[in-house]
């Protein structure tokens, strides 16, 4: 990439004052020295200052970069002009959720080997599971109120009683931690059945009968995560968690 950008002049405007470094100025920077690009950087060390060079350059933010003469703009529109992923305002992913199961995977096989010595086992399929359910309320919990506006767009027992877009996080994350140590299965098992069955009907539903293009609330409710096959799998592992549970002979309840 350095041969690409030889020769080529980049001046970079960006604030770096002695109360404020703007975050998006050194990933400005970053950007275009890992495009072997030499920096022309040039800091504004004001208020005034910025505030002067954005009516200059009739522009409404800082950075702002040069490229052979010619203005770019911002972090963003850099990252576009190398043709890199700019995210869209609504665009959906599954980031959140491939991030989620990942980590709780990874920290299901490194509890399971210092449980039992052995990294893959029944115990480490149970505490992957559990560990999601907990995860996963843990994201709820964070803004019930926003996740229980989402869950109304699908949920259809939160349709008929709107409390339960309240309780849902708090018995997902009761039922997870109980999972984990596997203690009082006589609750444990009844809830993650219940969310989970009534989670999964309505979301098949949705999406599978109403052919619905919605957010899913699974990872909270400002998630750009697109409600379908992840969000049924979800409640299908609370069933599934829940029905080896019952039929797992020495567990105390």
């Amino acid at each position: 990439m350095s041969q690409v950008s030889q020769g080529k002049k980049v001046t970079l405007f960006r604030m770096v004052m002695p109360d404020h470094l703007c975050p998006s100025g050194l990933k400005a920077k970053w950007l275009l020295e890992s495009q072997g690009y030499a920096v022309d950087d040039r800091h504004l060390t004001t208020r005034a200052e910025t505030d002067a060079f954005k009516e200059e350059h009739s522009v409404a933010t800082t950075p702002q970069a040069w490229i052979d003469g010619k203005r770019i703009g911002g972090y963003t529109d850099l990252r576009a002009h190398f043709g890199k992923h700019v995210k869209q305002q609504g665009e959906t992913t599954y980031r959140p959720v491939i991030a989620l199961f990942s980590m709780m995977a990874l920290m299901a096989l490194c509890a399971s080997y210092l449980a039992t010595q052995q990294p893959v086992s029944i115990l480490t399929a149970e505490w992957f599971v559990s560990f999601s359910m907990c995860a996963l309320a843990y994201l709820k919990l964070r803004d019930v109120e926003s996740f229980s506006t989402m869950f109304l767009n699908y949920d259809l027992l939160a349709r008929r009683w709107v409390p339960y877009g309240y309780v849902y996080p708090f018995a997902e994350g009761l039922a997870g931690v109980l999972m984990t140590a596997q203690i009082l299965n006589v609750v444990s098992i009844p809830v993650a059945l219940f969310i989970g069955s009534i989670g999964a009907a309505s979301v098949f539903k949705a999406v599978y009968i109403d052919k619905r293009e919605i957010k899913c609330a699974c990872v909270g409710g400002d998630s750009n995560v697109p409600l379908g096959f992840v969000s049924l799998t979800e409640n299908l592992f609370m069933i599934g968690m829940a029905i080896w549970m019952l039929a797992k002979p020495g567990l105390a309840v």
